[in-house]
C-alpha cells in the first residue's frame, strides 16, 4: 500500500478529533472581559490539547514521508 493513503487517512482522523474538541468550547455568557476570563481554563486546556495533537500529526507526517510502502505484516516482500 502506498504511504500517501495512510497519511490521508490519518489527516482525516486528526481533523475529526480537532473538530470534536472545538465543539466542547462554549461561548461567553456576556460581552465583558470578565465573562471571557471564566472560560480561560477551558481555552487553555483546548490549546494544549490542540498543540499535542498537532505535534503528534507532525511527527506522523514526517515518519510517513520517509516510508515508501506500508505492509500489514511488517516485513517487505
Amino acid at each position: 500500500m502506498d504511504s500517501s493513503r495512510l497519511e490521508a487517512f490519518s489527516v482525516g482522523v486528526m481533523a475529526v478529533i480537532i473538530t470534536i474538541m472545538v465543539l466542547g468550547l462554549k461561548a461567553p455568557a456576556g460581552a465583558s472581559l470578565h465573562d471571557l476570563r471564566t472560560l480561560l481554563p477551558n481555552f487553555l486546556i483546548y490549546a494544549l490539547s490542540f498543540q499535542m495533537i498537532g505535534a503528534y500529526w507532525n511527527n506522523h507526517h514526517h515518519l510517513l514521508k520517509v516510508a515508501k510502502t506500508i505492509s500489514a505484516g511488517g516485513q517487505k516482500r
